[in-house]
């Protein structure tokens, strides 16, 4: 598939007005099960890809260091309000940042003891933290077990690639620190508590060695994030003539090596969810298929947000004018950019919709469409890498399932297994992709914490 042209201007944006026809005609919003609190809006790391400190968006500069007691209170408030209107029975939170281990012990215990109370016994809230781990140590982890928190970290292999990207202020790799902290998360008695890890693609990195590397920790689950980028800054290494695919060669080497071991190693969420939607059942995650997104961010002072991941595209792409201390999460449900992505099928451009492959790729993340003039209403600028990464994926399945996956696939019933071969005893016992945002904002840390899709702000670590 050749890069989409630029075409004439389709709506870039979804307007009150366009909210208001919807609902109408009978549409509703799904309600929200899934929040990122922004514990504090620094990081101790200066990682050269980051969308949240490097990207368009200069916006943390003026937020808090730290979230206040009352903040966290206000938010505890509203999360329990929209649960209880809702009948939400379950509910993620991920504690989040920049980096959210700065904001101290004493602050954690607070947030989590004070959300917690809020929910109440009634409902069963999973509560995740993504670090990037410099700071995570025994103690945290004896106060992060006792507080019943998972922790995702983010790493990108071993210590050439970590250290290429993930470095201080002062320019030193963070690598033997993290690596350090992942062999204490890895074990007892701390094992219960590894959600995962969360790998930014780096073309400059071999793909089997970095997924060995990762598989040393022994991880629950691995997600790898495509760089963020739009048309107008490509991602690292992307053919802007769409004639060579570097990204879809990258995790179709990861797949081959997941996908033929001769047991299932770990948990790739990507590769997961990409085999389900192939196979007609669906995922809860931002990156692929067409599931609503359910979650909201919540900034230090109490501003309601949208994927930190849209900072990428221009200042103030993910801010709403909405705020815990004035507005409902059901408000926040009513702005437009959060009900454009909870259309599916209908929140895309006319070129993804005529595509047979939009149900399994959901025109890729939304933040990645961006290009001016028609704001987010373009195929992703990863289209050509997901194409040739989907279909590949889809002919191994078809090979191993005798020929029955769909040729549009996405469809429910098109699947037929024909015995438990790989591809069966894959997706058969694996849950529902969702659990909490985990990637990706999460992005969430952990496949089998519950239903949440999983947000690109957690993605930052």
């Amino acid at each position: 598939m050749s890069r989409p042209p630029l075409r004439r201007a389709e709506p870039p944006w979804p307007t009150a007005a366009d909210v208001a026809a919807r609902r109408a005609a009978g549409w509703r919003p799904y309600p929200l099960d899934s929040f990122v609190l922004k514990m504090h809006s620094r990081c101790d790391l200066a990682c050269d890809y980051c969308y949240m400190y490097r990207a368009r968006d200069t916006g943390w500069r003026r937020q808090p260091r730290t979230m206040a007691p009352a903040t966290v209170e206000r938010a505890g408030e509203r999360i329990a309000e929209h649960l209880s209107a809702h009948g939400t029975r379950e509910a993620g939170v991920v504690l989040h940042g920049g980096e959210p281990l700065l904001a101290g012990d004493r602050a954690l215990a607070h947030t989590v003891r004070t959300l917690r109370a809020a929910t109440g016994d009634g409902v069963r809230l999973h509560v995740s933290l993504q670090t990037n781990g410099v700071r995570l140590t025994r103690q945290r982890l004896d106060l992060l077990g006792e507080l019943g928190v998972r922790v995702g970290v983010s790493t990108d292999g071993g210590r050439a690639a970590h250290d290429r990207h993930r470095r201080g202020a002062d320019g030193r790799g963070s690598h033997t620190r993290v690596s350090a902290a992942l062999r204490l998360l890895a074990g007892e008695p701390y094992r219960p508590l590894f959600a995962g890890l969360l790998c930014t693609v780096d073309l400059a990195n071999d793909p089997v060695r970095t997924y060995e590397e990762l598989l040393a920790y022994a991880p629950p689950s691995v997600d790898f994030l495509l760089p963020l980028g739009t048309w107008h800054v490509p991602p690292p290494g992307l053919d802007p003539t769409g004639r060579r695919t570097p990204y879809a060669d990258w995790l179709w080497a990861v797949f081959t090596r997941w996908y033929g071991a001769p047991v299932k190693e770990t948990q790739v969420r990507l590769l997961d969810d990409l085999m389900a939607l192939l196979l007609g059942a669906p995922v809860r995650t931002e990156s692929l298929g067409l599931s609503p997104v359910r979650y909201a961010v919540v900034e230090t002072d109490g501003s309601l947000a949208q994927d930190d991941a849209l900072r990428t595209a221009y200042d103030g792409a993910a801010r709403t004018g909405l705020d815990v201390w004035h507005h409902s999460f059901d408000t926040l449900l009513g702005h437009p950019g959060i009900a454009a992505r909870q259309w599916g099928a209908d929140g895309l451009c006319t070129q993804c919709r005529a595509c047979p492959l939009h149900p399994v790729c959901g025109g890729g993340h939304y933040a990645t469409r961006y290009r001016r003039p028609t704001g987010f209403a373009n195929p992703s600028v990863y289209c050509t890498d997901l194409t040739a990464l989907i279909t590949r994926v889809r002919r191994r399945l078809a090979a191993d399932l005798g020929g029955a996956v769909a040729a549009a696939p996405g469809e429910p019933g098109t699947a037929r297994a024909a015995g438990p071969g790989p591809a069966t005893r894959r997706v058969c016992g694996t849950p529902p992709s969702a659990p909490g945002p985990l990637g990706e904002m999460g992005r969430h840390a952990g496949r089998d914490d519950g239903p949440r899709t999983t947000p690109m702000s957690a993605e930052v670590g």
